[in-house]
């Protein structure tokens, strides 16, 4: 080669580089990505279109599942928001980062206060995202990204806000875990100020991310966007609510809305017309910045992440939907609690629509980005991570433990519990009393066939695996309750079927009536008063 033709070369990696885009592969990859993160509170394994519902309508965020990959056994690190919410930003399971509740709950001897009477106090846990840990903005920002956080951020109270942990920009994120405002302004949010009387909480944060990338001009962007919704309280607008009202009467509504779990109430089907407008207005919000992704010829170097935090609520906080066939939701044990919606959409990546069967969760996130963004990986960071762009690119990933530890009780329902979840096999271990339940997911989806009486040696091997894990991370543990008396607990249950369950029934069908009226206050939240 001469050495004219050798300068031409340097000449023209150079330029690739320059532009943003790699010469080797077609379509051209770009450097430096672009990424837009986009994180949903309390949605659902099954409460959009794409995922199999019949009743809510969510054409925005189908676009992106149907642009990338779907992992369809895509899980959170928790069954509750705060702790999967620092998985994600960490790589490190709740057990390991020590954030294993929603942060506010109440723990220790303070759970008494509660009068849950249960037999186990919760363990302690950790308040703050730890300013130690080099988090998911702050290694991109390392690396000349700008970064952007808009919505619910739930990690801590001032000094562990986004602009703490590596957000150069924060838009409604401080310690509440719900819109203290609700969904319309004004907002009661002192990191966002109020809009206009009445405008829409999911679209204001949509609008200041458009912003957001705007102002950017060619430089990489990392925009979080965190909805408060679908959280409760649940609102809408009444055009809304007649639609779903409408769909939910030509479905067909049941005489009978609710079943018994262990604990509570849950919902058996997806008609709730108030959740199903708050569904839609999220996905209209998410419409708006992918429209301005296109608009701005940005569509094509912009990594598109779609995921939720936990569950979508069945018991407790509005009864809001239905995840079946999975059981539970929001705060369970079982697989309603904790998978998920879990799209990746990379643009120059050959996977439209394509399905990966493959367990991945909330802490793999981390690793992947840096991967695709063609950055160095941090494993001393994301420990309990891995990339996934192996299994973007069609190949495969190495069998592992997903492990999931709640010392905790689920305001929903959900018991004290740690699970590992290795292949198609899923155990439980229960703090209250020490069994295990095995399951086969392949098998037994619905989680209804409790087979560790059937597989003690499976039932050894995960248990080993699960308790390694949390023995060598340290791990906290629930502890006994002296002043515990069963018939406290009983006298409990019986109010809740005697009293509660009937106030839902009633609920649900004041708010499928043609006649509910809101008394001029539609924007509050319609909620069973405890």
């Amino acid at each position: 080669m001469t050495e004219t033709m050798k300068n031409l070369l340097l000449i023209s990696a150079c330029l690739a580089s320059a532009t943003g885009y790699s010469q080797n592969s077609k379509p051209a990859i770009p450097v430096k990505p672009n990424i837009l993160f986009i994180l949903a509170d309390d949605l659902g394994y099954t409460d959009l279109s794409c995922m199999g519902s019949k009743y809510y309508e969510t054409p925005n965020i189908d676009k992106i599942a149907n642009s990338g990959m779907i992992f369809t056994n895509g899980y959170a690190a928790c069954q509750v928001s705060s702790p999967s919410r620092a998985s994600i930003l960490t790589g490190k399971f709740p057990a390991r980062h020590g954030i294993t509740n929603w942060i506010g709950e109440a723990s220790g001897e303070e759970w008494r206060k509660m009068n849950r009477h249960t037999r186990l106090l919760p363990s302690e846990y950790v308040h703050n995202l730890p300013s130690e840990y080099i988090t998911l903005p702050e290694a991109l920002k390392e690396c000349g990204y700008k970064t952007f956080f808009a919505g619910k951020w739930h990690l801590g109270e001032k000094g562990s806000w986004p602009e703490d942990h590596g957000f150069d920009i924060n838009k409604g994120g401080w310690e509440a875990g719900s819109p203290k405002g609700g969904y319309f302004s004004p907002f009661a949010n002192p990191n966002l100020p109020d809009g206009p009387n009445g405008e829409n909480l999911e679209m204001r944060l949509a609008n200041e991310t458009v912003k957001f990338i705007k102002a950017q001009n060619g430089t990489p962007f990392f925009a979080y966007l965190s909805f408060y919704a679908v959280h409760s309280p649940i609102q809408t607008t009444r055009a809304k609510w007649e639609k779903y009202r409408e769909k939910a009467e030509r479905m067909g509504i049941t005489p009978t809305g609710f079943g018994m779990e262990r604990r509570l109430p849950y919902r058996l089907y997806q008609d709730n017309p108030v959740y199903a407008g708050l569904v839609e207005s999220m996905d209209d919000a998410v419409g708006k910045v992918l429209n301005s992704l296109q608009e701005l010829g940005l569509d094509k170097n912009t990594i598109v992440i779609f995921t939720s935090d936990n569950g979508g609520v069945v018991s407790g906080d509005n009864n809001s939907t239905s995840n079946y066939p999975l059981r539970g939701g929001k705060g369970y044990q079982w697989e309603g609690g904790i998978r998920e919606p879990y799209f990746i959409s990379v643009p120059w990546m050959n996977n439209a629509g394509n399905k990966c069967d493959t367990p991945v969760t909330g802490t793999d996130f981390y690793p992947t980005l840096l991967d695709l963004a063609g950055l160095p990986l941090k494993p001393a960071q994301h420990e309990d991570g891995v990339s996934l762009k192996p299994l973007l690119s069609g190949h495969t990933i190495g069998e592992r433990n997903l492990i999931w530890h709640y010392p905790h009780y689920g305001n929903q329902g959900g018991d004290p519990s740690c699970i590992v979840r290795r292949g198609n096999w899923k155990l439980i271990y229960y703090f209250e009393d020490n069994h295990q339940e095995l399951y086969n997911l392949a098998a037994d989806l619905s989680e209804t066939n409790d087979i560790a009486a059937q597989n003690p040696v499976k039932v050894k091997e995960l248990s080993a695996g699960l308790f390694g894990y949390l023995k060598n991370v340290k791990a906290k543990f629930p502890e006994k309750d002296p002043t515990y008396l069963e018939e406290d607990q009983l006298k409990d249950y019986q109010g809740i079927i005697n009293t509660k369950l009937p106030q839902l029934e009633k609920l649900r069908h004041d708010l499928l009536s043609k006649d509910f009226d809101p008394k001029n206050n539609w924007w509050k939240s319609f909620e069973v008063k405890e």
